[in-house]
């Protein structure tokens, strides 16, 4: 056993213990709380690192060829991931990902005998490190192996160290939308047949059972975006008319209910509609730029969908949807006003959704946003982009009620976008990142 591995997780107790993790949890105060929290995680990371080489070494013991000498069929296991899953508790997903962590950080040996790196050294020091956890390090290594045979070497590395750099702190939704991105980017032309495959893969299947009509189906990016669109329009309109509304008139409806009416909704308005849906009836906003919307090369990204689009696929949502292009402005459009207007302008929302993409700060999707004040208006903000950023209602509440501040680094759509927390949530006030660019890579 690595005495590094150990080491580290000797050092992640010891900062358990300083934390509070002796007391009771109803004992803690709330910033006690937050560092028990976080000791934990990095208690969490130093064990799995430590616990990955371990079930490599289980697996490369159990390998099928064996056959009855297999580590794992000896010990009454049909597989070496069985025999984790069984001993840890754990699901089939994270025995996997344990073993293939493992495997993937672990020194190489060359056929003379040489010492030779790990297959992602990048990943194997930050695993090791405990700053990555070994669910982020798996799904890092999943997409880089994925790709490795149709992108050159020094992409791959250089996109390891980042995604490394990048992974810690996100969600797992948040790295599954990392991931997807930086996918599109190193290995463009992987992107079309993949998306081809989805879309002849779709499907919508109804059934009725239990006085029900149930509702499943699949479907490509292309196909869903515009479904998706339109729904998620309807549903924000709901919320926000709750958010202005009193006990008596507010909707009791979840938004899971909203979505199911909103569905009716659109198809009962298609059922008395004269005219054929081929005209511009809502606006899906694609991020690309004005050369792969007339070439129809390259990778888009749709507001609210992380699994970016084949460029080709986004010209055809152009035939019946309104599309609106990486390339903002024009000489037609004013996107600074400066004092003459309090609120945004449509064009100057679409603008910052280039640069943030969403939410600013949660990454919720642009048709749940307003575009507010960094500076606020009434304290002599003005009503231009480099004094405006996209947030939902509910991050809007929190980031004023608590004081946290918001800084800028950059102009136009590769600006970096940055939370800083205030001194009662975080003494050292470290900036956290927001916007798009903390899911895109810089080359």
């Amino acid at each position: 056993m690595d005495e590094n591995l150990l080491s580290g997780i000797a050092t992640a107790l010891d900062a358990l213990a300083a934390a509070g993790g002796r007391r009771a949890p109803e004992a803690l105060s709330p910033g006690e709380l937050i560092a028990v929290n976080q000791a934990f995680g990095a208690l969490k990371r130093h064990v799995e690192a430590a616990f990955a080489p371990v079930a490599a070494e289980i697996a490369r013991q159990s390998r099928v060829e064996l056959g009855k000498d297999s580590l794992a069929k000896k010990q009454g296991f049909r597989s070496p991931v069985a025999l984790i899953q069984a001993t840890t508790g754990s699901s089939v997903g994270d025995a996997v990902k344990l073993v293939q962590v493992g495997e993937a950080t672990a020194p190489r040996l060359s056929l003379t005998g040489e010492k030779l790196p790990a297959k992602h050294p990048h990943v194997a020091a930050a695993t090791r490190a405990g700053t990555l956890s070994v669910t982020a390090a798996s799904g890092i290594v999943s997409m880089l192996d994925r790709i490795a045979l149709r992108v050159e070497i020094g992409r791959l590395q250089a996109a390891e160290r980042q995604l490394v750099a990048m992974a810690p702190g996100l969600r797992a939704d948040e790295l599954a939308r990392l991931l997807a991105r930086a996918e599109a980017t190193l290995d463009p032309d992987g992107l079309e047949p993949r998306h081809e495959q989805a879309r002849a893969e779709r499907s919508l299947e109804i059934h009725e059972r239990d006085g029900r009509l149930r509702i499943t189906g699949e479907l490509d990016i292309e196909t869903g975006a515009p479904i998706k669109t339109v729904i998620d329009a309807m549903v924000t309109h709901a919320l926000r008319a709750n958010h202005e509304a009193d006990d008596a008139t507010r909707d009791q409806r979840t938004p899971r209910q909203m979505r199911a009416d909103a569905l009716a909704a659109i198809c009962r308005h298609a059922i008395g509609c004269d005219e054929l849906p081929t005209g511009p009836s809502t606006t899906v906003i694609v991020r690309m730029t004005l050369d792969e919307l007339q070439t129809g090369t390259g990778a888009a990204v749709i507001d609210g969908i992380d699994q970016p689009l084949p460029a080709a696929a986004a010209r055809r949502l152009a035939c019946d949807l309104q599309v609106i292009p990486w390339v903002m402005g024009g000489d037609s459009e004013i996107l600074d006003w400066g004092r003459d207007k309090r609120g945004y302008t449509r064009a100057q929302k679409l603008a910052l959704a280039m640069r943030d993409g969403g939410c600013a700060c949660c990454a919720a999707p642009v048709a749940w946003t307003e575009v507010h004040h960094i500076d606020w208006w009434s304290r002599g903000g003005p009503t231009d982009l480099s004094n405006g950023i996209l947030l939902c209602t509910a991050c809007h509440h929190r980031i004023h009620d608590d004081g946290w501040q918001i800084r800028i680094d950059g102009v136009g759509v590769d600006a970096m976008v940055w939370f800083i927390p205030p001194p009662w949530i975080d003494r050292a006030q470290t900036p956290r990142p927001g916007g798009r660019r903390r899911y895109t890579l810089t080359a």
